[in-house]
């Protein structure tokens, strides 16, 4: 792609589009209180946090490294890259994923768990965190060999803002070499599975979700740093024909709305992306094996690795 890296160059925005944005921003800041029942944040303090089967360093920072997870038998075992959530803050650790992708390996689909620096951390925010991101999934050929994995079936995974990151990774092709972000050779996806994804930067940016957590992220506003965001947001640039599956729970209703308008956009771009809801789930019942969510979501994740 041709052109200079300017993050201060401004993008011409389409007016119907900001309406639409205003108006999914008041419709978001209306919703009730979500039903009593449903996983809080404070519950993924209980969530098992079983051992990995290795801790590798993909990097130099603590923060640097993945947790692998490797299912019995002799291999070559399909992965998935999984990123976890937390509101892109430093608060949320690796730790509350622990269970879903132990719950994978033990289902046959090895895990690479990515710790990154985050909000808050040392060097998080941009360009740290989706360098981390990136360097991370990318470490995975590294240990292939080793650990017998099969990097012919490798998605993407990830939940809240590790949806993000996602999709995310499988935009990275179409990043230009000069933007800091960008990676000369990313780690092929057979295709993403985003368990109630926050796509939707600007929009999020808008509505000062986690403490205006996206403009600490992105080191500014879409109108200051709009080049930035050109490159984060998968609404601005999505992934670059790889299968989408969103799954989405009919019970979150703060995070759904950035969800469903990045499904609406991905369908008008005619991207192969399918929405599936959960009907019994809220925000963190899809990274609870012990959910009636988790069938769904293992069985999507099946499906996109191949079936195998």
């Amino acid at each position: 792609m041709s052109g200079q890296y300017n993050e201060h160059q401004p993008i011409i925005e389409v007016a119907v589009d900001k309406i639409l944005a205003l108006i999914l921003l008041a419709a978001s800041a209306a919703l009730p209180a979500q039903p009593d029942g449903l996983l809080t944040a404070a519950d993924l303090a209980d969530f098992e946090n079983p051992a990995p089967d290795a801790r590798i360093h993909y990097g130099d920072h603590s923060l640097q490294f993945g947790d692998l997870r490797v299912p019995e038998g002799d291999g070559p075992h399909p992965v998935a890259v999984f990123i976890h959530g937390g509101c892109w803050l430093s608060e949320y650790d690796i730790v509350h994923s622990s269970a879903l992708t132990a719950a994978l390996a033990s289902n046959g689909i090895a895990t690479w768990s990515l710790e990154y620096r985050r909000v808050g951390d040392d060097g998080g925010g941009w360009p740290g965190t989706f360098q981390d991101v990136g360097r991370g999934a990318d470490h995975l050929r590294s240990i292939a060999a080793e650990y017998k994995l099969d990097l012919d079936r490798v998605i993407a995974m990830g939940h809240s803002a590790g949806g993000h990151f996602a999709l995310w990774l499988a935009a990275r092709s179409r990043i230009p070499a000069d933007v800091p972000v960008s990676a000369a050779n990313p780690l092929k996806l057979r295709g993403v599975v985003a368990l109630a994804p926050a796509p939707d930067l600007r929009n999020l940016h808008e509505a000062q979700v986690c403490g205006h957590v996206i403009d600490r992220l992105m080191g500014g506003s879409p109108g200051q740093v709009p080049v930035r965001y050109r490159w984060a947001d998968p609404m601005e640039n999505p992934p670059d024909r790889v299968a989408q599956v969103l799954v989405i729970g009919k019970h979150d209703l703060n995070w759904a709305p950035s969800g469903l308008r990045y499904y609406e956009a991905a369908t008008k771009r005619g991207d192969d992306v399918v929405k599936i809801e959960a009907p019994e789930s809220g925000h963190f019942e899809l990274i609870d094996p012990g959910s009636s969510s988790w069938p769904l979501v293992l069985r999507e994740a099946r499906k996109m690795l191949g079936g195998r």
